[in-house]
């Protein structure tokens, strides 16, 4: 199994922190963000390689953070050709275009930079091996107003997605998903097949809105701690939260 890292936005919701500098690799309790999810991905068994993929822009910044790195894995980094944020290709269409240019065909694990959490990595790999399906990390977040600004889902009895809905204005459930994903050959087969098909790029949400209607899709939930990195007040929230461990 191979994993990529998704480190590719301008994060304009950010800035001017994030406008010359990458928010992936801005610090949480005096570590780079990415760190946190680097670490969980050092921690899994059977996986051999990891691509970070970012723009052009920001390429120096993350081969001197891969510098820093020891890591038993193959550590790659993937370059998409942009600078700006008309210039993306989207996170589906950047996905897309890296599965494509190092001819991948293995099992899949996909995940957000800036996505914080604490469950163990091999507890979901562990997961998606037993249910043989594409496989989602959810979250409860217990409020539908919070719910609505993510891809909400709902879940049957044996864990398989029968609905998803990208930012809904009235959530079914306060079930979201979150930026982990592990896919089988098949679901990677699936992501250049949705881009052909000319779909929406830009969100993965959206690519999980579609994929649950053509393959099977599982949602691994899991609780405690989870931050999703996409604003001042989730960053403020991270660095306080990891600074108090660290206290302690």
């Amino acid at each position: 199994m191979e994993a990529i890292v998704l480190a590719g936005g301008f994060a304009r919701r950010m800035w001017p922190l994030t406008k010359d500098r990458p928010k992936h690799l801005l610090p949480v309790a005096g570590r780079p963000m990415l760190d946190y999810v680097m670490d969980k991905l050092e921690s899994a068994s059977g996986l051999n390689r990891i691509f970070i993929s970012t723009n052009a822009k920001f390429e120096s910044y993350f081969r001197r953070y891969i510098t820093t790195r020891t890591t038993e894995k193959i550590l790659s980094l993937f370059i998409e050709d942009a600078r700006s944020e008309h210039e993306k290709l989207g996170s589906v269409g950047a996905l897309a275009f890296l599965i494509e240019e190092n001819n991948l065909d293995d099992e899949l694990l996909v995940i957000g930079g800036d996505n914080i959490f604490d469950f163990e990595m091999n507890d979901f790999l562990n997961y998606f091996e037993r249910k043989q399906a594409n496989t989602i990390a959810l979250y409860d977040l217990k409020s539908k107003e919070k719910a609505s600004l993510y891809g909400v889902v709902t879940v049957d009895e044996e864990g398989r997605i029968i609905d998803f809905k990208e930012k809904p204005s009235k959530p079914d459930s306060t079930l979201v998903s979150t930026a982990c994903y592990a896919f089988t050959r098949t679901g990677v087969q699936n992501i250049l097949r949705y881009v052909e098909e000319g779909n929406d790029r830009d969100k993965m949400g959206h690519f999980i809105e579609w994929l649950y209607k053509h393959d099977d899709v599982f949602g691994f939930i899991f609780e405690g701690v989870w931050f999703d990195i996409g604003s001042f007040e989730v960053y403020g929230a991270a660095n306080k939260y990891f600074n108090r461990l660290a206290d302690h």
